[in-house]
């Protein structure tokens, strides 16, 4: 992913664009092609990543580690680390992450209309 400079003009338009629309603040937090997927996934409850992995097999390793890495600075995921060995981590989605369960299904009900599904 390209790095924008804080001090562009294309960021302080986004900044803008985020602070005088709400749709756009949400897509900031939950756009992009993986995100809304793993958000979704984890709503049937906790998943360690290779349970994530398996439930969406097209994304890459490092698709999924950045994503769930910006979902958690978001606070939209919470991250658990138990000590063991091998390391035993997995994540659940976050209270604020929780609040998005119905904008999700609102928009699998509207995905699935639209596919006849």
């Amino acid at each position: 992913m390209t790095q924008v400079k804080e001090n562009s003009t294309q960021n302080a338009n986004k900044i803008a664009n985020i602070q005088a629309c709400p749709v756009s603040y949400v897509m900031n937090k939950i756009g992009g092609h993986w995100k809304p997927t793993i958000l979704y996934q984890l709503m049937s409850g906790p998943k360690r990543y290779s349970e994530l992995k398996r439930e969406i097999p097209a994304v890459t390793e490092k698709m999924l580690i950045q994503h769930l890495k910006q979902l958690q600075a978001d606070s939209l995921v919470i991250r658990t680390a138990e000590q063991a060995m091998p390391p035993v981590v997995s994540y659940k989605l976050s209270q604020v992450g929780e609040s998005l369960t119905p904008v999700l299904i609102a928009m699998a009900n509207w995905g699935f209309a639209q596919t006849g599904r």
